[in-house]
């Protein structure tokens, strides 16, 4: 018996009937024979990990553009944090570890750089609109590549959560998994969380500005919050899982609304305030100047953008090339492009120091 198939029948011995296990999946768009040790969704885990879009998160702005300290999140830590409470949601609803960590890992690859300012900036400039999601779906399945194929070929159960991981208290379709769901709800009890204690840091919240019923149901202290709203939801969803198979992974009718009124806070308060919104037209300047040029000078661009650009059109091309950059490779470009530089060598080579 190979190794993988052993890691198959704990999982059929262990996990949940709700949960999604591996040889349940729904299969890869292009057939590969299976791992001999691996299942599908830790194969997955592992390509993402080693794909050239995750490791750029590290240089990619969560809330706050190139913070002064060493301490803030970045898209890269917010990452593992999401993985790190979801896993621990999964673990007491007994769902599938590596599918929940392989949607965790993949969830914001698609992020722009300057975070939410430059997905506005390329919704505008989009005739089809931008939207992080989905775009997340484009480079998992079109910007990567692998020898084989175009995109990572990543099973059907993890794109479907990277999909559907956004948003909060809309309608509209959820995650067709439990662990997807779990990735939704870990996303927003993360940054929710995360977000007040860098602008805590950053002097731009103290914690009695908060409003204090969300804090007296959830807790004073950002340990005690993720605890409250993780165990909760752990113990809500259990219930829910015994009575129905039709389930919705969620806290307490309670602890939901301290979550979703947190955020409404931080939406008003930091996101939406003046201070980001001030950074956030600068970075906005900066991508809609990069784009210009490059749907200008397309040979300016690495060639699998100008694949992409002969197949699908410039626009797409260019939309694909900005959204990966990272922050400092994009002011980077910026300034080689548009800011004047001495032609003159450097001068003090030349001078004596003795005179």
């Amino acid at each position: 018996m190979l190794i993988r198939e052993e890691i198959e029948q704990r999982e059929a011995a262990l996990l949940s009937p709700l949960a999604r296990s591996a040889i349940k999946s729904a299969g890869r768009q292009i057939y590969e024979e299976p791992d001999p040790i691996r299942t599908c969704f830790m194969v997955d885990r592992d390509r993402i990990i080693h794909s050239k879009s995750f490791r750029r998160l590290k240089h990619k702005t969560q809330v706050f553009i190139a913070p002064p300290g060493d301490h803030y999140r970045t898209r890269l830590t917010h990452t593992l944090e999401v993985n790190q409470i979801a896993r621990t949601i999964g673990a007491g609803l007994n769902l599938n570890l590596d599918l929940i960590e392989a949607i965790a890992l993949a969830h914001d690859v698609g992020h722009t750089p300057f975070a939410h300012a430059g997905e506005q900036v390329l919704n505008e400039l989009l005739s089809t609109g931008f939207r992080h999601n989905e775009n997340s779906i484009r480079v998992l399945t079109r910007v990567e590549q692998r020898k084989t194929c175009k995109g990572l070929n990543l099973s059907q159960e993890v794109l479907d959560g990277v999909l559907h991981h956004s948003g909060y208290g809309q309608d509209g379709p959820l995650a067709a998994t439990l662990e997807g769901q779990v990735i939704r709800l870990s996303d927003k009890i993360a940054y929710v969380q995360h977000d007040i204690d860098d602008s805590i840091r950053a002097g731009l919240l103290v914690i009695e500005d908060i409003p204090r019923p969300y804090l007296e149901v959830l807790g004073n202290s950002h340990s005690k919050r993720i605890a409250t709203l993780v165990s909760n939801t752990i113990h809500n969803t259990r219930k829910l899982m015994e009575q129905d198979d039709n389930v919705r992974v969620a806290p307490g009718d309670e602890v939901e609304t301290a979550l979703k009124g947190l955020r409404h806070f931080m939406f008003d308060a930091i996101y939406t305030g003046t201070v980001c919104q001030a950074e956030r037209s600068r970075a906005a300047f900066v991508l809609e100047h990069l784009f210009n040029y490059y749907h200008r000078y397309p040979e300016k661009m690495s060639q699998v953008y100008r694949e992409i650009a002969d197949e699908e059109g410039l626009e797409r091309a260019v939309a694909d090339y900005i959204s990966g950059m990272s922050d400092a490779y994009c002011v980077s470009l910026f300034k080689d492009i548009y800011i004047p530089q001495s032609l003159i060598p450097d001068a003090r080579r030349f001078i004596d120091v003795d005179v």
